[in-house]
């Protein structure tokens, strides 16, 4: 491996330390951010996350409030629920943890969430005030990426950037961040002519297209900082039977040959992701009360 190796894990908890300070401050104001999740359903994956979130949220020094609803529950009963989270005054941030079961329309659940409580950034008033350069809750990998790409580049300023994807959760919120810090954006997906030949020119590639190792080190520009933002779950023929691996949307070592910087999977974004969370809650309650934002936890 030629390229340097961005650490993710080490950069969130640097974040997690700036978002406990910021909350500290908050105290002396009398304000204790309060984030609430819910899960709707068992699926294990979810409840691991949804566990992990509620422990950092508590040691950042916030308040962590859970609700759990039956795999059976209705749009009407999780729209109540919502209802009464955006109510409280306790609680400054709402999750609703996705995929929610199919009898379930999440837009429309995702649209019932105050905008200033979403810290997931999915609401389209969020989206729209992200797309218009005003101060928006912004989602959280995203967020993450961009935090690393200053940390590691400093200004980001006239470089050429490449998303590869177009979903609402990564990339187009990835397209805006970047163009907010006056990069050259383009946005690349599944119908681009010539994929590898738009990668090549970036100085930065951000890979969030869900297909297990598709970016390969000759799609890189030598130099190019890459940010692979895919989880992907494959088979571990090496260990034999059912056991799995993950890997990112990039081949990791013929990437990293001649890339200048890269996040590993896992060990890269997955960590900023939560510490994001984190960051939008913190930034989330200090607009609530009128109290100054912390510009080291936002966009």
């Amino acid at each position: 491996m030629s390229g340097k190796l961005i650490d993710g894990k080490a950069f969130s908890e640097r974040v997690r330390a700036r978002v406990a300070d910021a909350v500290s401050g908050m105290a002396s104001a009398g304000v204790v951010p309060g984030l609430a999740v819910v899960l709707v359903g068992e699926d294990p994956a979810s409840q691991v996350y949804v566990r992990s979130k509620g422990k950092r949220t508590v040691e950042a020094g916030m308040r962590s409030f859970e609700h759990r609803l039956p795999a059976t529950a209705s749009q009407a009963e999780l729209l109540a629920m919502v209802e009464q989270l955006n109510a409280d005054p306790q609680v400054h941030g709402i999750l609703v943890q996705l995929p929610l079961p199919s009898q379930i329309d999440s837009a429309a659940v995702i649209g019932a969430i105050d905008p200033a409580k979403d810290v997931d950034g999915f609401h389209p008033v969020n989206a729209g005030l992200l797309a218009t350069g005003q101060d928006a809750l912004v989602p959280c990998t995203p967020l993450g990426c961009l935090l690393l790409l200053r940390d590691h580049l400093g200004d980001l300023s006239g470089a050429d950037a490449v998303v590869i994807g177009r979903s609402n959760i990564v990339g187009k919120p990835m397209a805006q961040l970047l163009l907010r810090d006056s990069c050259t954006v383009t946005v690349a997906h599944s119908r681009t002519r010539d994929l590898a030949a738009t990668v090549r020119r970036a100085d930065i590639v951000i890979a969030a297209v869900g297909r297990p190792e598709m970016v390969t080190g000759d799609w890189v520009r030598p130099g190019a900082t890459v940010i692979d933002v895919g989880i992907n779950r494959v088979p571990n023929p090496a260990k034999g039977g059912d056991s799995t691996r993950l890997v990112g949307d990039c081949d990791f070592d013929s990437c990293a040959a001649v890339a200048g910087a890269i996040t590993p999977v896992p060990g890269g974004v997955g960590p900023m992701t939560i510490a994001c969370l984190l960051a939008n809650t913190a930034v989330a309650a200090a607009r609530a009360h009128g109290l100054d934002v912390p510009e080291d936890l936002t966009a």
